[in-house]
């Protein structure tokens, strides 16, 4: 008997957390018809209105500061350093005086060209009496043939050894003026390389006395892709283009560049192009050598409607958007992008300014769905649709 009721009260134990369960099911299939309006709830997103506005074509990259031209200066004759005239980092001209030479060395062979062309031309005037003397004998027939051919080619050569030292007279005062090293172009000078009393060797590559830099104006290089190419031709021929540039350590920026080159090939290995633009760069700003961020301008779309990039959604269809109408639901609607410019979207066919769009929380929408546009802080925006009260 004692075993048929701790039977009895181990089933009771068993069945009562089913029957628990099943109360509750059914609960809450009778609340099921409770279920549906929450179901209908409008969903939170973020919006933005398509703006009808001006907007410029550009084309972004990065590019390096080069220096319009650059020289090496070196001596072009063997010699010793006497006076340098220039201090490390100086703007010069064109045909400033950088170096001088030891100029006495050059000053002696010229001299010495200049007494050799002194002889020549007095054995020139010898010849050319002799010449005149026996020219005269010889229409008399007083001599030979052969002697007076002989006074012929004695003063030819005379004269031809005098155009030689004239020559060497020239070459002579030549070397004297490279004793004096003149800036070849306007720029800024770098280190001094050399010192007086140095030895100089002519046009010694492994050490030239100072190296100069243009860079009033500069050039900026950089490279954009190749389908970019027939637009920023079409610009420069059409003279638009302009370019911008923005250092990358101090930020500060230059509107006033002018696309200068196009390079004539395009790299197989990257696709991409080569572009310089000049800069006037009066205050220095742009600097030789450094990275900036290139900006360049081929045109206007005039009166296109813009939308935050992120409104835009891919699909295998196309490029679409989910556009609130008055009523708060959401229509989803295929749209043609023209083109997207940082953190905005150019649309071309399919939308309209003015229109409200959705830029966050697409991921539950479905067509025709309710929304309520929220801030990123979540409270909801004035003028949308209020939440239900059971949400």
């Amino acid at each position: 008997m004692n075993n048929l009721l701790r039977y009895n009260l181990a089933c009771r134990l068993l069945l009562a957390p089913l029957a628990g369960a099943a109360l509750l099911l059914a609960a809450g299939c009778s609340r099921s018809g409770a279920a549906a309006p929450a179901a209908m709830a409008a969903v939170p997103v973020q919006t933005a209105v398509a703006r009808r506005e001006d907007t410029p074509r550009l084309i972004e990259s990065i590019g390096t500061v080069q220096a319009l031209r650059t020289v090496s200066v070196k001596s072009q004759v063997d010699g010793v350093i006497a006076e340098i005239h220039f201090k490390e980092g100086d703007e010069v001209k064109a045909g400033d005086l950088l170096v001088s030479l030891d100029r006495r060395p050059f000053e002696n062979s010229l001299r010495s060209a200049r007494a050799d062309l002194a002889n020549a031309r007095a054995m020139a005037d010898q010849a050319q009496a002799d010449l005149d003397r026996y020219q005269k004998l010889d229409q008399q027939s007083a001599i030979s043939k052969e002697e007076y051919i002989q006074y012929v080619t004695k003063d030819e050569t005379a004269r031809a050894q005098v155009q030689s030292r004239e020559a060497a007279v020239a070459n002579a005062e030549l070397q004297l003026s490279y004793a004096q090293i003149r800036a070849p172009i306007a720029g800024r000078t770098g280190q001094h390389l050399l010192h007086e009393g140095s030895v100089v060797k002519a046009n010694d590559n492994s050490f030239p006395l100072v190296t100069i830099n243009q860079v009033t104006p500069v050039t900026v290089a950089y490279a954009v892709p190749e389908g970019a190419l027939e637009e920023i031709r079409a610009a420069l021929a059409s003279g638009t283009a302009t370019v911008t540039a923005t250092d990358r350590g101090s930020g500060r920026t230059r509107s006033n560049g002018q696309l200068d080159f196009i390079d004539n090939t395009v790299d197989p290995t990257t696709g991409m192009i080569t572009l310089k633009a000049v800069f006037p760069n009066e205050d220095l700003a742009l600097w030789p050598g450094r990275f900036v961020y290139v900006v360049t301008q081929t045109g206007v779309d005039r009166d296109a409607v813009i939308v935050p990039s992120t409104a835009v959604q891919n699909s295998q269809n196309g490029s679409a958007i989910y556009v609130v109408k008055p009523d708060q639901t959401a229509d989803l609607r295929s749209v043609k992008v023209a083109r997207t410019t940082g953190d905005s979207t150019i649309v071309a066919t399919g939308l309209q300014g003015g229109e409200t769009v959705v830029t966050d929380g697409q991921l539950r929408l479905l067509p025709g769905s309710r929304v309520e546009a929220r801030t990123l802080a979540g409270a909801p925006v004035a003028g949308s649709a209020a939440a239900p009260a059971n949400r």
